[in-house]
């Protein structure tokens, strides 16, 4: 493949060039142009269009095996790439859980029939399965270690503090941490279960709920010399405690719906904003910003969850918490970038080199000879209106419906391989053309 005429955003700078894949992998970068099409290879003439880094998303949950009318590995992975998403990890929150080698391989081996996409996999920690945990660790396609501290979606739950130790203490790789404080959240279940009003979820799941977890966690990532991730930060208080403590160990993520809507947005979204963490404040959203400016963040990433409208539309509190988000994490950061939130270069190191960097992913992340073959080539003039109808996700909605963005991906190339054209003449879902289990693969992890 070539690709000509493009800005291309390198580690350092943008510059207009020529970009050429071969077997794969970024075999030549011609800043100023100049390289000439072999006769054999595809061209593309990106012409006014951006060339970034294939967008990481390092966590989302495709409900595969289990619940494939929410999602599953096929439909997830052709909806991330619609957004210019070439790499996921996705969440051991299964049925059944991924807590153990045969569930792993056998997510593995699902995704290597269905997915268009590269991908990894957490394993999910229990109170008894240390044993299962040690077993995958160093396997091709094993990101990590997930463990929620607090109750979510799945039945997933350590939160006691000899089970932690055990885990921390006899396991190696990344620890990926929910961070929600179980005896709060079960402590102040009494107080709340009766609001049916959206504002109470913000109320119940409070920033102390969060801060007491976080701090657990970071703690007991010192104590055992044990790298930590912190998922989904959310609050003002642990974005600003946080960078004192961070050091080499600990690292951390934000989702983009917690850099875009706030509790006044809320009643308006009502159980499609249902989120675990909560959405909280104006103050909390303008410090998650402040720290991912300053590096305290590390990546950008977001949490998609779906499910059905319908099992939505029940109302605070029987909604189930979630909300997809793959098709519009990129154009919605490459919005706030033209919005004068950050810039693109920022999007690229929070959504590439951010999530590589973090997970050890060999060979993805940026633009650099060598490195795989995965683009997101964007078009930054191209405003269009995120709609429900115009949706990959097996649940068919957005919470972003009726937002005018821009910077959606004209192609998304994997391994020098399209497999999501959105032309000028496509509606906004574009063409899907990846087939299954062609495209991708399993992630190697350092």
């Amino acid at each position: 493949m070539l690709i000509q005429n493009g800005t291309i955003y390198l580690q350092k700078k943008e510059e207009v060039g020529d970009l050429r894949i071969k077997s794969g992998v970024i075999s030549t970068i011609a800043t100023g142009g100049g390289l000439e099409p072999n006769g054999e290879e595809v061209v593309i003439d990106a012409t006014g269009l951006h060339l970034l880094p294939g967008a990481i998303d390092p966590h989302v949950h495709f409900r595969d095996p289990g619940q494939p009318e929410k999602e599953d590995l096929e439909s997830g992975s052709r909806a991330a790439a619609s957004g210019g998403i070439t790499s996921f990890l996705d969440m051991p929150n299964n049925i059944p859980n991924a807590i153990d080698k045969k569930t792993i391989q056998n997510k593995l081996d699902i995704a290597a029939q269905k997915c268009v996409t590269h991908h990894g996999f957490f394993v999910g920690a229990t109170k008894g399965n240390l044993a299962d945990i040690q077993s995958v660790e160093g396997m091709t396609g094993v990101c990590g270690i997930k463990i929620f501290m607090g109750s979510s979606t799945g039945d997933l739950l350590v939160h006691e503090q000899g089970d932690l130790e055990k885990i921390f203490s006899n396991t190696g790789g990344i620890i990926a941490v929910h961070a929600e404080d179980e005896n709060r959240l079960q402590e102040r279940h009494r107080h709340f279960k009766d609001r049916t009003d959206i504002a109470a979820h913000a109320e119940y799941r409070d920033t102390e709920c969060a801060m007491i977890a976080t701090k657990r966690a970071v703690s007991l990532a010192e104590e055992h010399e044990h790298r930590l991730h912190i998922v989904h930060l959310t609050s003002a208080e642990e974005a600003n405690w946080l960078p004192s403590r961070k050091g080499d160990l600990v690292t951390t993520e934000v989702c983009v719906q917690h850099l875009t809507f706030d509790d006044r947005d809320m009643e308006e979204l009502g159980t499609r904003g249902l989120v675990n963490p909560p959405i909280r404040y104006e103050e909390d959203k303008e410090a998650l910003w402040r720290r991912l400016h300053d590096g305290t963040i590390d990546c950008v990433v977001t949490d998609h969850a779906p499910h059905s409208l319908e099992s939505k539309s029940v109302g605070y509190p029987g909604s189930p918490a979630g909300m997809p988000g793959v098709e519009t994490s990129l154009p919605l950061m490459l919005t706030h970038a033209m919005n004068g939130r950050c810039k693109v270069r920022d999007v690229v190191r929070w959504m590439s080199e951010g999530p590589a960097k973090v997970y050890g992913m060999k060979n993805k992340g940026s633009l650099v000879e060598g490195n795989d073959g995965d683009l997101a080539i964007v078009d930054l003039d191209n405003w269009r209106t995120a709609s429900d109808s115009e949706t990959w996700t097996r649940v068919g909605w957005t919470p972003y419906d009726g937002m005018k963005l821009t910077g959606w991906p004209s192609y998304t190339v994997v391994d020098g391989e399209v497999i999501h054209l959105r032309g000028s003449n496509d509606g906004l879902k574009g063409q899907s053309i990846g087939l299954p289990g062609a495209s991708g693969r399993a992630i190697t992890f350092s």
